[in-house]
Formats: C-alpha cells, structure tokens, sequence
C-alpha cells in the first residue's frame, strides 16, 4: 500500500526559509511559508482577486456618487470574524492576530520615545478572533490616524536616544502560545485569498471617507520608519517601507500587494526592534 507523502518545498522557497537578510521572527515565517504553499493561493487566488477587484471598483464609484453615506461598522466586524472562525486556515487567523501586535508594539515604541508626552498607548492585542468584535480593523486605523495626530510634527533629533533612554514602557513581546484558535475542518482559505474577499466588504459597509483613509493608512509606514530610524540611529529602516508618501493619495488599485506588504513591513519592524529590546537586557 502506497502512501502519498507531503511535497517538498521548492528550491525559492528553501532560499527564503533561510534567508534573514531582513528581520522577521521565525514563528511568522513559518506561518507565512505554510500560507504559501496553500493550493488555493495559486489555484483560486487570482481568479477571486480579478472577479473581486473588477467589484472593488464598482463599489467604490457607487461610494462616490451624491448618495448619503452609510456605514455598518460593527456588522462587518461580525462578519469578518465568523468567516475567519469558519473558513480562513489557522495559518492566516495567526498573521491577522500577529498583526495587531506586531502594530500596536511599533506604534507604542513610537508614542513612548518621541517627545511628545501624556500619549495614550495603543491596546489591541487580541489573542482569539472574538477579541477583533472589540479590536475591530477599523479601530486598528483609528489608533493609528490618533497617534499621528497627538504627535503632531516631528522634529528630526540631531541625535538617536542613548540605549539606556530608550524606552520600552508599552511593549509587549509576543507569546505564540497565547494566541487561542480552535481549528476546524472547513478552515481552508488563505491569507490572500481571505483578503480577496474581505475587501469589497469594507468599501461596502464603510463612508466612502473611512475606506479612503484606511488604505491610505499604509503609506503612512514610510513616516513611522524614518521617525523611529531617527530614534534609534538607523535611518536603513526606510527601506523596509513598501508604502510611501502619505500626501499622495492613492485609491484602490493594487490594494491587495500594498496589504500584504503592510503586514510585512510591521512584522519586519517588530523584530527589529524586538532584537534591540533583547540586546538592552530590558525585562519582558
């Protein structure tokens, strides 16, 4: 009797597994590869994406036309969450859980190192999909368009904070294991392909203003790079910014890569910093 045995990875993929060239924690590459390698990514993927973004634009000429304005915040928030418990693999469930954290870390070191004072930290961490009913996406943006508001104009430091001024105050390292996530059978849906999905749902059940600004929120991972590059000494961090020049806004074009990349980019800096916290000897 002949057993079928799990493919091998490709030969890129055995490149990418060992390649730390850019910093990322090892347990969210090994949920990323697992992602890739999902059948529907490259069998279903590209036609939900095309089928999808052609209704993407629809909805987001409809949004504009002279209409009243209506939003359903809380009821995609609900929707989200059922079909992530029901239908998105464990592996994406986890990177959309990383996510929250890996951003509210960043944009806490930010708010805790800048001179700016008496700044609320960021508090979404969920570990289970029925926190996000709470820490919904929108809030996420929310926290975000906050934070650079009470920061207000920066001003580039003529020198990086010394490493024992550097705070950690609000960081919270993140602990796989506490992450709670039942599996089920009918869990199959890629990160991507989930995503695909999902976003014709915000447009629809968003003001047209708050879909604006949410995918226009990414470009702002240019200025949290060079802010906290100035911080720290390192202005190398830029370059981890796939999204830029947050005056220029852009619509719903290639939303789907600037997502993802966003992700990236926030895990990317998470380990960095992560590191920097692990080599000052600063308690978890």
């Amino acid at each position: 009797m002949s057993t079928s045995k799990k493919p091998e990875p490709s030969a890129y993929l055995n490149a990418i597994a060992n390649d730390n060239s850019l910093p990322i924690e090892q347990a969210a590459l090994d949920l990323w590869l697992k992602d890739l390698q999902n059948p529907l990514r490259w069998g279903v993927r590209p036609l939900l994406q095309f089928i999808f973004a052609i209704l993407l634009h629809l909805i987001w000429f409809f949004k504009r036309l002279p209409l009243p304005q209506f939003s359903a915040h809380q009821s995609l928030q609900k929707l989200i969450c059922w079909f992530c418990t029901h239908f998105v693999s464990k592996e994406a469930n986890l990177l959309i859980l990383r996510h929250y954290a890996t951003e509210s870390n960043v944009l806490n070191f930010l708010a805790a190192n800048s001179p700016a004072s008496d700044i609320a930290p960021v508090q979404l961490y969920p570990k289970c999909i029925a926190d996000m009913q709470q820490a919904s996406f929108v809030e996420h943006d929310q926290q975000l368009f906050r934070l650079f508001g009470e920061l207000g104009s920066w001003h580039h430091p003529p020198q990086p904070l010394p490493a024992t001024k550097v705070s950690w105050q609000h960081w919270q390292p993140i602990d796989m294991a506490k992450f709670q996530l039942a599996e089920k059978r009918t869990q199959w849906l890629d990160f991507e392909s989930a995503h695909a999905l999902f976003m014709c749902l915000f447009c629809l059940l968003l003001t047209r203003e708050q879909y604006r600004d949410a995918i226009n929120g990414f470009n702002l991972d240019q200025s949290i790079a060079i802010r906290i590059g100035d911080l720290v000494g390192d202005s190398n961090l830029r370059e981890m910014a796939y999204n830029k020049f947050p005056h220029y806004l852009v619509g719903p074009w290639n939303l789907g890569q600037r997502f993802l990349m966003h992700g990236f980019f926030t895990e990317q800096l998470y380990a960095y910093l992560e590191q920097r916290r692990l080599a000052s000897n600063y308690p978890a």
